[in-house]
């Protein structure tokens, strides 16, 4: 039974003075901080909670519902010949549950946590009309009032759409440049949807701060061109106020065979289909570039040069992935051996305790035999196999099937893939995440791999070691005398130049691309700030000779002030906003360059997995308002951080 007391919000307040008109002043318990209120108004202090101390006001919130929760349990004590409480008693009028008001704050949060779920799930928004959802929410809350359908798909979503466009819209305003990143998705033959195209902006603030927000996403029906998608992206633009502003745009203009996500060859967990399935497969990733049918790519891929020109660069990440993927094929000896600890690993996870299995691992924690294959990525595997031979004695011991058990040799081939992939799992891990990494990573991951390829010897994976180089060498090695990422590379101040064989010819090669992307105002262009007037002299400080008027420096004076300079490991825009005084000419064009992203976005790992969660096979009913869903979750931190 819920207790009597009375719940006040006073109970987290001292207060020190009263008055006789009922004002009261206090001092938060936690905070110390002083509060004047009168006795009956207290949504100062309810304020005050809400918005120092979160904790502290859920509890508060939740000890106000107790006597509201009694209405429940009162029911309940009347099946078992109990009384009914006197807040119970308050709770019912007629007999029914008294249910929250529509502005009730209890009733706001639990639509926001359903929409909430809706939109990460991608749920069709059907399910609040499904009559086991709403028992649900009758046992969970019963003074909850469903919201219909129709109020959710036609208000609430697009009211959340609206907040994360003005919000986009306000912060692109002051933002002198930006990049923008393409991903498009297509559903297949099998599949209803045609296909959507995510248009994904880059910028930094003022306070030089990195942001990324998905634009649009756009349903598309039937065979799109690059012509389309150029259209798309200029209305796009104009519409968010960014034309003009686009620095760089990355999209893949490479032919079908470019999936942005693959997985080690015969590695197949938890019951996956093996690759040549998946390569058949309608559901998969498709690139900016990627024709609907056979003998088309080429064609799209040049109309994207085209369309974007120079402007136009490939996903670093993509590539990267693509060059692992190029490089493994090279090696038969791979998918026998990865094939073999796919089964043991399934049969393991299978039969195994959540508790043995821990202790293999290393952790108490069982979920991490699942967290490592959420994502099918071949990063993720390499972890999911290094583990594997990191516990090969206890797995023996407890698995009662020799005919999984790994031989000698196949350890041997498994460790050696470990070794060679490891560099490319960090550089992968590094643009995979969900921090947003600049193309200066990519020219000293280039350089890094090549070296580590060059010391590393095999002697079970014959053919690997080539396949990787020279597939490293045909997807990534221009971008090494690119002045775009020689740029990028030279203002990152880690690496500066450090990286470089020849200093001297790639300073000359930063100049020039420094030099072209700086803004210079005309003769005749006058300048929007106003002059202040000159300060006046002070009499009794008129024996102190006036300090000279700084002169600004040229390009050449900055990046020889800046190169002298020892690197540092301090973050690249923290750096800049830190030296923007000093090197005005450089923070310019980093504000550019540090736009251009070497890693994937948002939406492109929800389309990763659409083809998976749409599959007709599960038989699952299809969101009307998809598009603005994919929207929602993309920017779901703009909305919820």
């Amino acid at each position: 039974m819920a207790s009597n007391s009375r719940v006040s919000i006073l109970d987290y307040f001292n207060i020190v003075f009263e008055g006789e008109n009922g004002k009261i002043e206090s001092n938060c318990k936690a905070c110390g901080t002083r509060i004047q209120a009168k006795r009956s108004v207290t949504s100062n202090f309810v304020t005050h909670l809400k918005r120092k101390h979160q904790a502290m006001y859920d509890e508060f919130v939740k000890k106000k519902d107790v006597k509201r929760e009694a209405c429940a349990s009162g029911t309940v004590q009347q099946l078992h010949g109990g009384g009914r409480s006197e807040a119970a008693r308050s709770c019912h009028v007629g007999g029914v549950v008294a249910k929250f008001d529509r502005n009730d704050p209890r009733q706001l949060l639990i639509t926001e946590a359903i929409a909430k779920m809706i939109i990460r799930d991608l749920q069709a928004v059907q399910i609040v009309e499904n009559e086991g959802f709403r028992e649900l929410l009758q046992l969970l809350e019963p003074r909850y009032t469903p919201e219909t359908c129709l109020y959710i798909q036609k208000q609430l979503l697009p009211g959340y759409s609206y907040q994360v466009q003005l919000a986009t819209k306000q912060s692109l305003i002051a933002a002198e440049s930006c990049s923008i990143t393409l991903d498009l998705w297509k559903g297949g033959v099998a599949s209803s949807l045609g296909g959507y195209l995510g248009v994904t902006c880059h910028f930094i603030t003022a306070d030089w701060q990195i942001q990324s927000a998905l634009l649009a996403c756009i349903p598309l029906v039937g065979n799109h061109t690059a012509q389309q998608v150029l259209s798309e992206c200029d209305e796009i633009s104009h519409a968010h106020g960014i034309m003009g502003k686009v620095f760089r745009v990355v999209a893949d203009a490479s032919p079908s065979e470019s999936r942005a996500m693959f997985r080690l060859p015969g590695f197949c967990l938890h019951g996956g289909e093996q690759d040549e399935e998946e390569e058949e497969s309608s559901d998969e990733d498709v690139m900016v570039g990627e024709a609907s049918e056979a003998g088309r790519a080429g064609v799209v891929d040049s109309s994207l040069d085209l369309c974007f020109g120079a402007h136009r660069i490939d996903c670093f990440a993509r590539s990267l992935g693509l060059c692992v993927r190029e490089g493994l094929r090279t090696s038969p000896q791979l998918s026998i051996a990865l094939t073999k600890a796919a089964c043991l690993y399934n049969y393991v996870t299978a039969t195994v305790a959540p508790e043995k299995l821990g202790q293999a691992y290393g952790t108490d924690d069982p979920v991490i035999r699942d967290a490592l294959n959420r994502e099918r990525g071949w990063n993720c595997q390499l972890k999911t196999v290094r583990r594997l031979l990191e516990s090969a004695e206890f797995l023996e011991d407890v698995v009662d099937r020799h005919d999984l058990t790994l031989t000698s040799f196949e350890k041997a081939v498994l460790r050696e893939l470990v070794e060679v992939l490891e560099p490319f799992e960090e550089a992968t891990d590094m643009v995979q995440g969900d921090k947003h990494v600049s193309i200066s990573l990519a020219v000293p991951c280039v350089l890094g791999l090549r070296k580590h390829l060059s010391e590393t010897a095999t002697r079970q994976c014959t053919g690997i070691l080539v396949g990787l180089a020279q597939s490293l060498d045909r997807r990534l090695s221009g971008i090494l005398e690119d002045p775009l990422y020689v740029t990028a590379t030279a203002l990152d101040p880690q690496f500066k130049l450090t990286w470089s064989s020849d200093t001297e010819r790639h300073r000359q090669v930063l100049l020039k691309e420094v030099a072209k992307h700086i803004q210079v105002r005309s003769p005749q262009e006058p300048s929007q700030e106003p002059t202040p007037p000159p300060s006046k002299r002070s009499k009794l400080f008129s024996f102190i000779k006036q300090r000279p008027a700084s002169q600004a420096k040229s390009i050449e004076q900055e990046l020889a002030t800046y190169l002298l300079e020892e690197p540092t490991e301090e973050d690249s825009l923290h750096y800049w906003k830190r030296k923007a005084t000093d090197f005005p000419q450089l923070s310019q064009v980093a504000k550019k360059v540090f736009t251009v992203p070497a890693t994937t976005t948002p939406v492109e790992n929800i389309f990763k997995n659409l083809g998976k969660i749409l599959r007709p096979e599960r038989c699952r009913l299809l969101p009307k308002n998809l598009e603005t869903l994919i929207y929602l979750k993309a920017n779901y931190r703009l909305l919820w951080t």
